[in-house]
């Protein structure tokens, strides 16, 4: 259902350096009018040095709210009136939703994780899980992970400076989730290999494997992969990385990022709207972006 814009017309969007390129306004543009909501969505450049003011104005212009990408999703936070549990125990958010007034942070990229994984029949809520990352994509999804009752969750990252923040923030998790969370080296190859034996489901949350490097695996061998053992990778371009395929030929369910982006989206928009964005609508549209 088309509708032309009008005085009620309601403005979201999104906030980021760049944001020119971002498919978040066709997907929500489209959702908007298949469902007759007088709203449209629109890319804003905006400099760190005016993130404040940018966040300012969803107020003033009496905006739904808005998505946040690089390179303010922590900084955000700091201009919100209210985080949700996530964002709170990630410290960095992707949402804002305007309510009257209030600006609630909501962080949505692990809620898009666990949907697209549901649509595969897949729950994590009393598995144990292994995840490879422990950078923005991986915290969200660990958090989210966790929250919604995962059993355990083993963290493999490479031991770099970054190392040593990362367990004060699973400590914390840990501690108001209930989930155990351990955190080990990607190199100890014999961890892996026991960690993924007691698995139910494997997530690659690292940019290995992405466009131009399509050929690298983000794990030491395949032969740790099994046909009972899911394999759900965040990267979407391409379609099938090195890890689905091997997986794939182990007899397992192979699970790329293109649901994710898609039920991220999704889920910012149900916080905004109230509504169910027509996916069934939206993931052709998304699938044709991502070939061009």
């Amino acid at each position: 259902m088309k509708k032309a814009i009008s005085g009620q017309t309601r403005l979201a969007g999104l906030y980021a350096l760049p944001a020119r390129h971002s498919f978040s306004p066709t997907m929500h543009t489209t959702s908007f009018r298949e469902l007759g909501i007088d709203a449209v969505y629109l890319s804003f450049d905006v400099q760190p040095e005016t993130l404040g003011r940018s966040i300012q104005a969803i107020r003033d212009l009496e905006m739904l709210g808005i998505n946040l990408s690089m390179p303010h999703k922590m900084a955000a936070i700091d201009h919100v009136d209210e985080l949700s549990q996530a964002a709170r125990l990630i410290g960095a958010i992707n949402t804002i939703v305007n309510q009257e007034g209030k600006l609630i942070g909501h962080t949505t990229d692990g809620i898009g994780c666990l949907e697209s994984l549901r649509e595969h029949n897949l729950t994590v809520e009393d598995q144990k899980l292994t995840i490879l990352g422990a950078g923005g994509a991986a915290t969200a999804i660990i958090t989210q992970a966790a929250i919604d009752g995962a059993k355990a969750i083993d963290v493999f990252n490479i031991c770099d400076s970054f190392y040593q923040t990362i367990e004060p923030k699973l400590a914390l998790i840990e501690k108001e989730t209930g989930c155990r969370l351990n955190l080990y080296d990607l190199a100890d190859e014999a961890q892996l290999s026991r960690s993924l034996a007691e698995s139910q489901l494997l997530i690659n949350a690292t940019n290995v494997g992405m466009d131009p490097d399509p050929d690298q695996l983000p794990i030491p061998n395949t032969e740790v992969l099994r046909a009972d053992l899911p394999v759900f990778d965040v990267i979407y371009h391409p379609a099938q990385t090195k890890l689905l395929k091997a997986a794939e030929e182990k007899g397992a369910i192979a699970i790329n990022g293109l649901g994710m982006l898609l039920h991220q989206g999704a889920a910012a928009f149900k916080l905004w709207t109230g509504e169910e964005m027509p996916i069934k609508v939206i993931r052709p549209l998304l699938e044709a972006e991502i070939r061009k």
